[in-house]
């Protein structure tokens, strides 16, 4: 699983780092995605889309962010906790 976990910390961080940070919202992440909403993290047998993650993560994230790897850091902490990984 730490390989799952490195590929999908290196996908989150391509994808959230050209947010416009400070961030305040999921929705303040939306135009940075590639595919929007619909956009897929694939690591492993892992596929998640930007969709899955924001239903179940919004209680597991601490707004507003002020960059990427924060904002990565507690995406990964919480997709461990609900054992999505």
């Amino acid at each position: 699983m730490a390989d799952v976990e490195a590929e999908l910390r290196k996908q989150f961080m391509d994808a959230f780092s050209g947010a416009d940070y400070p961030i305040t919202s999921q929705m303040d992440l939306v135009p940075a995605l590639p595919d929007g909403p619909g956009t897929k993290f694939e690591a492993g047998d892992v596929t998640l889309t930007a969709m899955e993650m924001a239903a179940k993560l919004g209680s597991h994230q601490d707004f507003p962010y002020d960059d990427a790897e924060s904002l990565v850091d507690d995406v990964i902490e919480g997709l461990k906790a609900e054992g999505m990984i």
